[in-house]
């Protein structure tokens, strides 16, 4: 039995996964909790929110996040492969930084205009 807390509405379920029933889900108050109990313990994904290296800017980092969850398996994977990314300013908000980030389907854009 895994034991969750739910993140999907405000009102923060106690959720509980039975791996033995199918991946049942139990302390939900709504069809929510459910898909998110079933995923988090199936395949938990997390939008991420990271930096790189800008030139030419006032600041030395341009903060950056994932277009859309990332496996959260290959998140440190992906922090690694932008330590080396450097990009020149003017940047737009919501530009792409790097698309297609190790073949996942899944880009990497600003989250500020430098």
């Amino acid at each position: 039995m895994i034991e969750l807390i739910c993140i999907g509405c405000p009102k923060g379920c106690r959720l509980s996964v039975d791996e033995n029933k199918d991946y049942a889900v139990s302390g939900h108050s709504c069809q929510i909790g459910v898909e998110y109990g079933r995923s988090e313990v199936l395949n938990p994904t997390r939008v991420l929110t990271t930096t790189v290296k800008i030139e030419n800017a006032i600041h030395n980092s341009l903060p950056v996040k994932s277009s859309k969850p990332l496996a959260k398996d290959k998140l440190i994977e992906v922090v690694k492969a932008l330590k080396d990314i450097k990009v020149k300013s003017p940047i737009k908000m919501n530009e792409v930084i790097v698309e297609n980030i190790l073949d996942t389907g899944i880009d990497i854009i600003s989250t500020r205009e430098m």
